[in-house]
C-alpha cells in the first residue's frame, strides 16, 4: 500500500471510530432513560428520638423512631457504625476481613438519655436524637456527626416494617451526613486527587473517572476515588471510611481559628450519597497507628517483586520486537539500569485483549527470555474491553459463561474501547472473575512478568456524556443484583482481584506484579496504582506528587506517575525535574502518549542524560532501603512516601507543606517543582538533618533554603539514621549519619526474597555517640553483620 492509500485507511478507521463513539453515547443515554425511574416525589426522614437500646457484643443497636444505629467496637480498635440495619458485610473494601467484636467494650446509658461506648482508643457517644461524637479516651472531641437525613421515594410502608425500611431499602434512598471537626483540622484522603494531598475548601466527587486527555490540579475527580477521610488536628488524628460505592460528593469547609465561638469555628465535612447504605468505620490514633488499623481492616498492601522497585519504561512499540530490542539496548549501552518494559495496547492483535500481534511480535516468549537474561521484564497492559465479535476466543469463552454486563432487558451492553465495539466483563460476578483470572496464564506463557490495568474505571469512549457504562447496566454484585450506579467504583477493584488470583495460581511461588489506573478502597491487597496521565507541564508535575501522597494516606503505598507527563513534549528541564522526583517514588516509571515524543533520557541531550543517570544510580543505591519500606508497608500499612507531618501531626506549619515529603523515617526529599529554580525553601521537622550532598547540618523546627542545582534535588538524612544501601559491589551496607549529642538513632533492614513469598526477618540497629565516636549495634546488642559507612 502506498502512502496515500495508508493515509486513506487511517482516515477511514478514524471516521468509523468517531461514528462508533457517537452511537455509544446515544445508546447509553437511551438505555438509562428507559431503565432508570425518573425523579419523583420524595419523603425526607431523620432518625427521630431514641426509643431504646439492645446490647450486643462490642456495642449494641440503638433504636430511634424512624431508624436504628448499630455500634460495634472491633478487635484492633476500629469502630463500626451502621444506620438502618446496615452491617459490615457485604463489603468489597474489606474483602471478607471483618474483625470480631471487642467484648470488653459495652454500650451503656449516658447523660441526657443517650448512650456511650468506652474503648481502649476512643470514647463514642450517641445522643437521644442521633448525634454521634467521637472523642479521645481523655474526652477531647475529634468529630461530631449530626443526625443523618434520608430522601426516599414515596411508597407505602409495609405493615410491621422496621423503621427506616418503609421504602425499597437503603439503596433506594439518597442521604446526607454532616460532621464537625476541630477548627484547626486539615482534611486528607478521598483517593488520588490532583489538588491534594491536603483537601482544601471545596467539593469532591466520588466517581472514578477516566480523563479525556491529560489532567492537572483543576481536574476532579480522577481515576481512583474513595470515601475515606483522614483528619489531622492538634487534638488528634482520625480516619473515617464510609463503606458505600455509589456516586457521591464530599464538601469540606475548614474551620475559622480565632474567629467566632463554639460550633461557628469548627471545620465541616458534608457527605451526600445518591444511594446505598449509610455505614462507616472510625479509627483513632497517631497517623502510623491509624494506617496500620486501616491495613488490618481492609487488608495488607501487596508486596511487589524486588525488580518492581527499579526503573520501568512504558511506551508504544509500534515497530514491534525490533523497537523493544532497540530501547532495551539503548539503556544497556548507556549503562542505565532498567528493570521492566511495559507494552501498551499496540502489541495486541487489532486491540483485542489477551492477544499478540504475531506479525510484529513473532517470537514474544523468546524476546522476553532474552530481556530477562539482562534483568529486564516485560509487562502487559490489559483493559476490560473485549472485542465483540464471534471467533474472538476471549469473547467466545466469556460469552459461554455469561461473563459480560447486560442491560435491563438482558442484552449485552456494548461500548467502544481499544478494539472498537466491545463488551465488558461483570467483575462483580464470581463466575466472570474465575474466567478472567484464567486468561492471565496466557500472558505469563507469552513471557510477561506482570500486568498493568488501564481504562478500567471502566472508561468507554463516547462522543458526549459520561464516558463509562450506562448507569442502568445490570451487575451481579455477588448475587444481590444491582446496577452500574453501585458497581462502577468497585469495577477496577474486582478486576484487580481476578488478576491477582490468576497470577497467583499460575505461579504460586512468585509475588504477582500488578498496577492499576483505577481502583477503590482495598485495592492495595492486589497491587499498586499507576496514577494516570498527568499534563506535561509544571502543574502536572506537582499533581503527580499530590496523587502519590494522597494514595499513600488512603492505604495504597505503591504508586507513581507517568514521568515527563503523558501528552506533549516536556522541556529538558521539566523532564529532568520529573525524573529526579520519580527516582524517590515507589513506582519509578516513564511513559508518554504515542504522539507525545519520547521519554528515554538520552532524547533530551547529554546534560540531561548525565543527570538522569545520576538519579538512577542513586535509586539503585537505595534499593535495600526501598525493599525495607516495601516490607514495612506490607506489614504495617505505612506508606513509603509520607507527608512531612507524619511524625509531628500537631505541627501546624508542617501540615501546610505539600511540596516535600519523607521517604520512610530516614530521608526527606524536596523536589524542584518550579521552572528555573536553583534553590528552594524547605520546612524541616524537628530534629537534626544532614544535606546528603554537602554534609551540611540543619536544625529542624524552621525553614531553610537549600541548593538545588540541575544535577540533583535536595535530599536530607535524619540525624542518627542507619540506612540500608547497596555498596559498590552491590552488597548491602549501612550508611550511618551521626545522632545529635544526647540523642540515639536507629535503623531497620528487612531483606527480600526477590520474587518469592518467603518472609524475611527484620533487623534493627541502634546508633549512639560515645566519646565523639558514632557506634552502631544490633538492637539486641549483637555485632552488626554489614559493612558500616559513617557519614559526617
Amino acid at each position: 500500500m502506498d502512502a496515500r492509500g495508508l493515509m486513506r485507511s487511517v482516515k477511514t478507521v478514524a471516521a468509523a471510530w468517531r461514528v462508533g463513539t457517537v452511537r455509544a453515547a446515544w445508546r447509553r443515554r437511551r438505555a438509562d432513560a428507559v431503565a432508570l425511574p425518573p425523579p419523583g416525589a420524595e419523603r425526607a426522614r431523620v432518625p427521630g428520638r431514641a426509643r431504646g437500646m439492645e446490647p450486643r457484643a462490642g456495642g449494641g443497636v440503638i433504636r430511634f423512631e424512624r431508624s436504628s444505629l448499630s455500634v460495634r467496637v472491633a478487635v484492633g480498635g476500629a469502630v463500626f457504625l451502621g444506620w438502618d440495619g446496615a452491617e459490615p458485610e457485604p463489603s468489597y473494601a474489606l474483602g471478607g476481613r471483618v474483625p470480631g467484636p471487642d467484648t470488653r467494650a459495652e454500650l451503656e446509658p449516658d447523660k441526657d438519655g443517650g448512650w456511650r461506648v468506652v474503648s481502649e482508643r476512643l470514647l463514642l457517644t450517641v445522643s437521644r436524637h442521633g448525634t454521634v461524637e467521637v472523642r479521645t479516651p481523655g474526652g477531647a472531641l475529634l468529630r461530631r456527626e449530626l443526625p443523618p437525613r434520608w430522601w426516599e421515594p414515596e411508597r407505602e410502608a409495609q405493615p410491621g416494617a422496621e423503621p427506616g425500611t418503609a421504602c425499597t431499602g437503603p439503596s433506594a434512598a439518597r442521604w446526607l451526613q454532616r460532621a464537625e471537626v476541630a477548627p484547626d483540622a486539615h482534611f486528607f484522603g478521598l483517593g488520588g486527587r490532583a489538588s491534594g494531598p491536603r483537601l482544601r475548601n471545596g467539593s469532591y466527587r466520588l466517581w472514578n473517572t477516566g480523563q479525556q486527555g491529560a489532567f492537572g490540579p483543576p481536574q476532579d475527580p480522577l481515576y481512583i476515588t474513595m470515601p475515606l477521610q483522614l483528619v489531622v488536628a492538634d487534638v488528634g488524628t482520625h480516619l473515617v471510611f464510609h463503606d458505600n460505592s455509589w456516586d457521591g460528593r464530599v464538601t469540606f469547609s475548614e474551620g475559622l481559628e480565632g474567629q467566632g465561638s463554639g460550633h461557628d469555628r469548627n471545620g465541616r465535612s458534608e457527605l451526600r450519597m445518591t444511594g446505598g447504605p449509610l455505614r462507616y468505620w472510625v479509627i483513632v490514633g497517631p497517623p502510623a497507628r491509624v494506617l496500620h488499623g486501616w491495613a488490618l481492616l481492609s487488608g495488607p498492601p501487596a508486596l511487589p517483586p524486588a525488580w518492581a522497585l527499579g526503573h520501568q519504561h512504558a511506551r508504544r512499540f509500534t515497530a514491534g520486537e525490533r523497537e523493544v530490542r532497540r530501547i532495551a539496548a539503548g539503556y544497556r549501552e548507556r549503562g542505565l539500569p532498567l528493570r521492566a518494559l511495559h507494552l501498551d495496547a499496540d502489541h495486541y492483535d487489532g486491540g483485542r485483549v489477551f492477544t499478540v500481534d504475531r506479525a510484529r511480535f513473532p517470537g514474544l516468549p523468546r524476546l522476553a527470555a532474552e530481556l530477562r537474561a539482562d534483568g529486564v521484564r516485560l509487562v502487559s497492559v490489559i483493559g476490560p474491553a473485549v472485542k465483540a465479535e464471534p471467533g474472538n476466543a476471549v469473547h467466545d469463552s466469556g460469552a459461554a459463561v455469561d461473563a459480560f454486563v447486560r442491560d435491563a432487558r438482558g442484552r449485552e451492553v456494548r461500548g467502544v474501547g481499544w478494539p472498537g465495539e466491545a463488551v465488558y466483563p461483570d467483575f462483580t460476578e464470581p463466575r466472570a472473575r474465575k474466567w478472567w483470572a484464567e486468561l492471565y496464564a496466557g500472558r505469563l506463557a507469552d513471557g510477561f512478568a506482570g500486568a498493568w490495568h488501564d481504562m478500567n474505571e471502566p472508561t468507554v469512549f463516547a462522543a458526549f456524556g459520561d464516558r463509562t457504562l450506562p448507569r442502568s447496566a445490570r451487575h451481579a454484585l455477588e448475587g444481590r443484583g444491582g446496577d452500574h450506579r453501585e458497581a462502577h467504583n468497585v469495577y477496577a477493584l474486582m478486576m484487580a482481584e481476578a488478576a491477582h488470583t490468576g497470577l497467583s495460581r499460575s505461579r504460586p511461588e512468585q509475588r504477582p506484579y500488578l498496577i492499576s489506573r483505577s481502583g477503590w478502597a482495598g485495592m492495595q491487597r492486589y497491587g499498586g496504582a499507576c496514577s494516570g496521565e498527568p499534563a506535561t507541564d509544571w502543574a502536572g508535575l506537582r499533581a503527580s506528587l499530590s496523587l502519590v501522597l494522597g494514595l499513600g494516606l488512603c492505604g495504597v503505598p505503591y504508586s507513581g506517575p507517568d514521568i515527563g507527563g503523558f501528552t506533549g513534549s516536556p522541556s529538558p528541564e521539566l523532564f529532568l525535574r520529573w525524573f529526579q522526583l520519580g527516582a524517590y517514588l515507589p513506582l519509578f516509571r516513564t511513559r508518554a502518549a504515542q504522539r507525545a515524543g519520547r521519554r528515554e533520557p538520552w532524547e533530551f541531550g547529554p546534560r540531561v542524560l548525565a543527570d538522569c543517570a545520576s538519579a538512577m544510580a542513586e535509586r539503585e543505591r537505595l534499593l535495600p532501603y526501598f525493599s525495607t519500606l516495601a516490607q514495612l508497608a506490607h506489614r504495617t500499612g505505612a506508606p513509603y512516601v509520607r507527608p512531612l507531618w507524619w511524625q509531628h501531626p500537631r505541627d501546624r506549619a508542617l501540615r501546610e507543606c505539600d511540596d516535600a515529603f519523607l521517604l520512610g523515617d530516614a530521608l526527606l526529599v524536596a523536589p524542584v517543582l518550579n521552572e528555573g529554580a536553583r534553590r528552594r525553601p524547605v520546612r524541616l521537622p524537628y530534629g537534626r538533618w544532614y544535606d546528603t550532598a554537602t554534609g551540611e547540618v540543619h536544625e529542624g523546627g524552621g525553614e531553610v533554603v537549600l541548593e538545588a542545582p540541575p544535577s540533583r534535588i535536595p535530599v536530607l538524612a535524619r540525624a542518627g539514621a542507619a540506612i540500608p544501601v547497596a555498596g559498590a559491589d552491590g552488597a548491602t551496607e549501612l550508611e550511618v549519619w551521626p545522632p545529635a549529642p544526647g540523642r540515639t538513632g536507629s535503623g531497620l533492614l528487612i531483606g527480600d526474597a526477590g520474587e518469592g513469598r518467603e518472609p524475611a526477618p527484620a533487623e534493627r540497629f541502634t546508633v549512639r555517640l560515645r566519646g565523639g565516636e558514632t557506634l552502631v549495634a544490633q538492637e539486641d546488642g549483637g555485632a552488626v553483620g554489614y559493612p558500616v559507612r559513617l557519614r559526617t
